[in-house]
């Protein structure tokens, strides 16, 4: 049986960019167990503490397969910085670098083809303020429209001016992105979009009148779920029990 041989990096990079792994690969293991992965597609990054250069999965491994140690360490120039014999998505590089390069305060984005999203996104009118978990969403939303694979160097600059200040971005045709300070934050924001994806189509199904949150309550909101959290973020909350999951999911992911 083909096995992957990856040589462990713990011991070989500095504390703060081995964390930075262990949280990526674990956010990379939680979207395989919650079934959002695309096969060996899509892309999830995190930079690398105190510099300009990103962690991303290596092309060819799927989601399970992910771990601390074969992460591909990259600059913004799309340049490999790791020692290995594995290459990252180029779509993945433009959507990423372009993200990195202006919004530095984004250590993680996420971009997945959820069914959810794609089809929420491809809708005219794209997310609808029906449940509790769309008002996470709206009130930091963007959009960017299909312009064919992600592979056009020009695109950067219309995604970079399309997603603006938001933490959350629909892509029509596409799918779903979001970012945070910290991979717990963009894992938990992709979390709340995915259920009020899930949620639109159930009551889109549904074909009857929705009841609609005013936009008072969505702009209320954030103070809100500032008392909820107790001055933390929803990803400092809700993190350590994330990685106490994919541990026991498969402590191999620290690896």
């Amino acid at each position: 049986m083909f096995s992957l041989e990856t040589n462990s990096l713990k011991g070989k990079v500095s504390d703060e960019e081995w964390q930075a792994r262990v949280d990526l690969a674990a956010c990379y293991r939680l979207v395989a167990d919650m079934r959002w992965g695309d096969l060996i597609y899509t892309h999830i990054s995190a930079k690398v503490p105190g510099t300009e250069h990103y962690l991303v999965n290596a092309f060819g491994l799927t989601f399970d397969e992910v771990t601390a140690s074969n992460l591909i360490k990259v600059d913004l120039a799309g340049n490999i910085l790791s020692d290995t014999p594995y290459s990252i998505n180029p779509a993945g590089f433009t959507i990423h670098s372009a993200i990195h390069e202006v919004r530095h305060d984004a250590q993680c984005v996420i971009h997945l083809h959820t069914l959810a999203t794609i089809s929420v996104a491809s809708v005219k009118g794209g997310l609808k303020p029906w449940s509790q978990y769309s008002m996470f969403s709206l009130p930091s939303l963007s959009y960017h429209g299909y312009e064919g694979l992600a592979v056009d160097e020009n695109e950067k600059k219309r995604l970079q001016e399309d997603l603006g200040d938001t933490h959350h971005m629909l892509l029509p045709n596409h799918g779903g992105l979001t970012l945070g300070p910290t991979v717990g934050d963009a894992f938990m924001r992709f979390y709340d979009l995915q259920r009020a994806c899930e949620i639109q189509l159930a009551l889109m199904q549904a074909n009857a009148d929705v009841i609609e949150i005013p936009q008072s309550i969505i702009d209320g909101i954030y103070a809100q779920a500032n008392v909820v959290h107790s001055g933390q973020t929803g990803g400092q909350k809700a993190w350590p029990a994330m990685l106490r999951k994919a541990y026991k999911l498969d402590p191999g992911f620290c690896e």
